[in-house]
């Protein structure tokens, strides 16, 4: 059962009865397409929003959140065309990702936030923190995508592909085996079903025209990263083949408040695979911006 909200900061937002589950928050879409975001929010503290990758949905945060609730406003929210939230526009570009966040922040009456966006949602973040710097305390790109070599972009561009033609969800067998390797690490088992859940029912359309952004957009940021102002943590797996640690040390040298982190024996997935690690290294980054701030 849901609710509409009277709180003005939120009108006309549809709440839940669930404390975990926020509800619906209404927004545009470019064209002034009426759209609406899924989101959750829990904690007191600091805003920290997180901004989840291809084929996930804001549940996937769930273990950070748990961390991090006690210390942060936690906010999770469905990225357009995945969940419970609106299709993207088919031609669908970065700005309207990071249109979506703005609209989240706007709705729950949020002036600034720290960000942190893991693969797809590491793009995101960075194109709020550089288009809308004023909104954000500091990001962090979570196995973020940078400047693929041409064998790299020509296979991301070959899945894209793939999936415009599906119209069901496609077997996610050979993704999984990207993100955890093949056989999946036993400790691992419990994540990877977690992401195999989230992939088979991820709306089919929503996410081709996700992916195929996320395949076209890994030089976006490219030449940009210099202009960032505020404080940047770039982290990414020892073992992630496709976001590279040489990518993040690449975004970490270009940005003038920028530090990289490289965690040991993890892959793609390391936010499900080592999520108390990936909460702990967030709160050690933002105690070290508020030290860093002058009295």
């Amino acid at each position: 059962m849901t609710t509409l909200k009277s709180d003005s900061a939120i009108a006309d937002t549809v709440v839940s009865d669930d404390p975990t589950d926020g509800g619906l928050i209404p927004h545009r879409l470019r064209g002034a397409v009426a759209g609406t975001t899924r989101y959750r929010r829990e904690g007191r503290g600091a805003p920290l929003l997180l901004l989840h990758g291809l084929g996930m949905n804001g549940s996937v945060w769930a273990p950070q959140v748990e961390a991090l609730r006690g210390s942060y406003d936690v906010v999770t929210f469905d990225m357009l065309g995945h969940g419970g939230t609106s299709l993207p526009p088919r031609d669908a570009t970065l700005t309207d990702y990071a249109d979506q966040v703005l609209s989240v922040m706007d709705a729950l009456g949020i002036e600034t936030a720290h960000l942190a966006g893991h693969s797809m949602g590491a793009l995101i973040s960075l194109e709020v923190a550089l288009t809308h710097p004023q909104r954000v305390r500091s990001v962090a790109p979570l196995n973020g995508i940078y400047g693929r070599t041409p064998e790299q972009r020509a296979a991301a561009l070959q899945r894209a592909a793939m999936l415009a033609m599906a119209t069901a969800p496609t077997d996610p067998t050979d993704t999984l085996r990207r993100w955890f390797g093949e056989p999946v690490p036993p400790q691992w088992r419990p994540a990877a079903d977690t992401a195999r859940a989230l992939l088979e029912s991820v709306n089919p359309q929503g996410y081709a025209i996700t992916y195929r952004l996320f395949a076209e957009s890994d030089s976006r940021h490219r030449g940009r990263l210099q202009t960032l102002r505020m404080p940047a943590l770039y982290m990414t797996g020892e073992f992630d083949p496709h976001s590279t640690p040489e990518m993040s040390r690449a975004m970490a040298e270009e940005t003038p408040s920028g530090r990289c982190e490289i965690i040991a024996g993890e892959r793609h997935m390391m936010t499900l695979t080592a999520p108390a690690l990936i909460a702990a290294r967030l709160q050690v980054f933002h105690a070290d911006i508020a030290e860093m701030k002058p009295n």
